[in-house]
């Protein structure tokens, strides 16, 4: 059934008298989102449900919000929940490769961290003195002195022994010799060969015998400078404990609730003891290195500091968190995200140590959410395993990356792996998800939580005041200027036609919020108080004009000839199409030129586009469809003896879509037929193999496109445009082309079948249509016949 569509049918306006406010100043602002109902559920549960596995992928095209109301929802469900622990990393007293991880309440850490501080400066300080006190050095004294006593009198003891048996020891580079006496001195050599050699072998013998009492004594010596060591530093240590125990008493009493903390403080402090020379030494070279003197000593090789060891890397802070952490990282690298061990120059080499353990974003995120943005993760190939690993071993671990692929392994740190208990929220793309979805098994076990935006919703009155109230929202967050109940109205109608459908509205909201910017600005450049429906149709115009130069570079050649669109008279075998051309930023309707030309053979159809390469495969079908369709209306009784060629005429940069599917049959029937078709018309359509018309896409903006052709080349009065009678809610067409129709100078019909297109493209009945294209077929079947019978009486005679 054919439909000649009425102004009122083109366009639905939003009428402001549904408002009962006169500016967005006297509405409520929005509080959340709206025309998200199965998106606002997904997440509501996906946030609550606290199970492995029940990670969110937040799906979406770009502009309908997803981003801002996944921050909005998961900051509103995070404030609920407490906040997590402090991290903190300290040194492995057993494993210095091993540094250890403990958990502190939230703002203990730097609390403690504080404190360590300061215990070891005031430890420092304290051994530096009891060392230096007058008591200590007499203690130290007194032992010295005491064993230096016993040392003397082993020695003299041995010394009288030698003088019995009248010898001498004296002590040279190799060691303590024995040595004759005569007349109370030391014999010389000379002396020494002039005795008798009887008494030179008893002298020999004496000496062996005292040797072996000499070497004696001094094992006894050496065992008493062990003995003399071990008292010095047993008397250091009850000196240092007696210093220090009250320091380390005070902080264990402070955190005594925390077994951790106390294991830790009291491994710091048997260490301190065990190593209280390093500690001497080093407050001593510090001393020296205070004065001029000590200058040169800073150009030798750099050393490692013996106190960072007693440092604590708070590698997580939670002590300005409120509720659980959410954290949004807008650089998913590897290192962003899992941390890393930064190193330091070291005379040319890197060193490293735990306290240059750095957190990622997945250590902050600990007992709260992350979320990411999908392009950004997978723009570095090793995040996306990484943390599918995480996720699935609920811990995380701090390491380079390479570590794993190294040759040779290197001692480096290890440090303890973090527990995780994160809800990952990645916001994607349909195609992402869906890639995803297909190809990596761990993601549906992994993200079982899908939240689906929508790019549009239903329009009724609530979801329209339910807009008003976005307007509002946006208008107070931005300073901008108040709208008029006419704007509102304005900006409902722009929606509708961003979303294609008349009774529908938008939810990308980015684009809307676009508009409303702009119209406030262009209120606001007028010296305007409030926003007008003027100024919102200003905004549209000027945001078309600054992407449409293709199209009126494209419609001038139209008005010049150098694009070929006739839109007057008639003619047989060509249409006028219309296509959609899409720049990114903006999409525009054109009409295009589509030909036919038949002749004897039985090569059937063939579509030109094809066989050049510039068909999709979409296009493909549709001329297939259309052969399926000439098969059942016109060869059931003799067979189809044509070869048709079709072609969109001066297209160079390929078809594809099944639009054009009536326009290429209507075009092929009247090449048959003869019947010519009119050109002030065009027709959009596809078509199935009983001849139904079927919906198409961009419906609004082809007839536009035809509209503006029509207009640089004269309207008639005549003109206008055939589309689906199943794409009537699709028109929302502009008030000039609404205009135009209300005033008759350009139509708009609907068809349901290829009959109604035939009807009003060629002003023949149907009927009388087909019937012809059947007595063209049945002739050139004829000559075919009577062509091939030829042939064959040839070969006979």
């Amino acid at each position: 059934m054919l439909r000649k569509l009425t102004a009122g049918e083109l366009c639905e306006t939003c009428d402001p008298a549904i408002f009962n406010f006169r500016s967005t100043e006297e509405v409520e602002p929005l509080s959340g989102i709206i025309g998200q109902e199965r998106a606002v559920r997904s997440m509501e549960f996906g946030l609550r449900i606290d199970r492995k596995g029940y990670n969110i992928f937040v799906v979406g095209p770009k502009g309908t919000g997803k981003t801002t109301y996944t921050r909005s929802a998961v900051s509103r469900v995070a404030a609920e929940k407490p906040v997590p622990e402090d991290i903190l990393y300290v040194y492995n007293f057993a494993k210095p490769e091993k540094p250890i991880a403990i958990f502190l309440p939230a703002g203990k850490g730097s609390e403690f961290a504080k404190d360590m501080e300061k215990l070891i400066e005031e430890i420092r300080r304290e051994i530096s003195r009891v060392f230096d006190d007058e008591k200590f050095e007499n203690q130290r004294q007194e032992l010295v002195e005491k064993y230096q006593k016993m040392s003397m009198e082993l020695f003299e003891k041995l010394e009288q022994t030698a003088k019995e048996e009248g010898l001498t020891i004296q002590r040279t580079p190799q060691g303590f010799v024995t040595i004759p006496l005569k007349d109370g001195r030391p014999m010389n050599q000379e002396e020494f060969d002039a005795l008798p050699e009887e008494e030179k072998k008893q002298l020999e013998e004496k000496g062996r015998v005292l040797q072996s009492k000499i070497d004696e004594s001094l094992r006894k010596m050496k065992a008493l400078d062990r003995k003399l060591r071990e008292e010095i530093s047993e008397l250091e240590k009850k000196t240092a404990l007696a210093a220090i125990d009250s320091y380390f008493e005070e902080i264990t009493s402070k955190y005594s609730e925390f077994e951790n903390i106390i294991a830790y403080v009291r491994a710091v402090k048997e260490d301190i003891i065990k190593n209280l020379s390093v500690l001497r030494q080093s407050d001593a070279r510090e001393k020296g290195e205070a004065q001029e003197t000590a200058a040169l000593a800073s150009q030798a090789m750099p050393r490692e500091d013996f106190f960072v060891r007693y440092k604590v890397n708070l590698f997580v802070d939670n002590k300005s968190t409120k509720g659980a952490p959410v954290i949004f990282e807008t650089n998913p690298t590897y290192y962003n995200l899992f941390g890393k061990i930064e190193g330091r120059a070291f005379f040319g080499t890197v060193i490293t140590d735990f306290t240059l353990i750095k957190s990622g974003a997945i250590h902050r995120a600990r007992g709260g959410y992350l979320v990411l943005q999908a392009e950004d993760l997978f723009k570095d190939p090793f995040a996306w395993d990484a943390l599918k690993r995480t996720i699935k071993n609920g811990e995380a671990r701090v390491e380079n990356i390479g570590e794993q692929y190294r040759v040779v392994p290197t001692v480096t740190l290890k440090p303890e792996p973090i527990p995780i208990d994160v809800k990952v929220i990645i916001i994607g793309t349909p195609f992402i998800y869906y890639l995803l979805n297909e190809f990596d098994e761990d993601f549906r076990k992994l993200f079982k939580v899908k939240v689906d935006f929508d790019v549009e919703m239903e329009r009724n009155e609530e979801n329209m005041k339910n807009y008003a109230s976005f307007i509002c929202n946006i208008c107070k967050e931005e300073n901008l200027l108040p709208f008029e109940t006419s704007a509102v109205a304005r900006v409902i109608d722009y929606s509708s036609r961003l979303a294609g459908d008349r009774k529908k509205l938008s939810t990308r909201f980015n684009e809307i919020a676009e508009i409303i910017y702009e119209a406030s600005a262009w209120a606001a450049m007028e010296g305007a108080q409030k926003v007008t429906a003027e100024h919102v149709d200003k905004a549209v115009e000027e945001k078309v004009y600054r992407s449409n130069m293709i199209e009126e570079k494209l419609l001038s050649m139209i008005e010049r000839g150098e694009i070929i669109i006739d839109t007057k008279g008639q003619a047989v075998g060509q249409v006028n199409g219309l296509s959609v051309i899409d720049i990114g930023d903006y999409v525009f309707g054109q009409p295009t030129r589509i030909t036919a030309r038949t002749f004897l053979g039985d090569a059937g159809v063939i579509n030109i586009e094809r066989e050049a390469k510039l068909s999709g495969k979409i296009h493909d079908k549709a001329v297939m469809i259309l052969a399926g369709y000439l098969g059942e209306k016109y060869s059931r009784e003799i067979p189809l003896s044509v070869t048709a060629s079709i072609t969109f005429e001066q297209n160079y940069g390929g078809i594809e879509g099944d639009s054009a599917t009536c326009a290429e049959l209507l075009a092929l029937l009247s090449s048959i037929s003869r019947i010519p078709v009119r050109q002030d018309l065009a027709v959009t359509g596809s078509l199935d193999q009983h001849g139904n018309v079927q919906p198409v896409g961009a419906v609004t903006e082809k007839v536009e496109g035809f509209y503006h052709a029509c207009k640089i080349k004269g309207l008639t009065g005549s003109q206008g445009v055939v589309i689906p009678l199943r794409n009537l809610d699709n028109l929302m067409l502009k008030k000039e082309v609404v205009e135009a129709v209300k005033e008759g100078k350009f139509h708009v019909y609907a068809a349901e079948t290829i009959d109604d297109v035939i009807e009003v493209m060629t002003g023949v009945d149907p009927e009388e249509f087909h019937r012809k294209v059947m007595e063209s077929l049945k002739e050139m079947a004829e000559k075919a016949k009577e062509f091939f019978d030829g042939e064959d009486k040839d070969r006979r005679e």
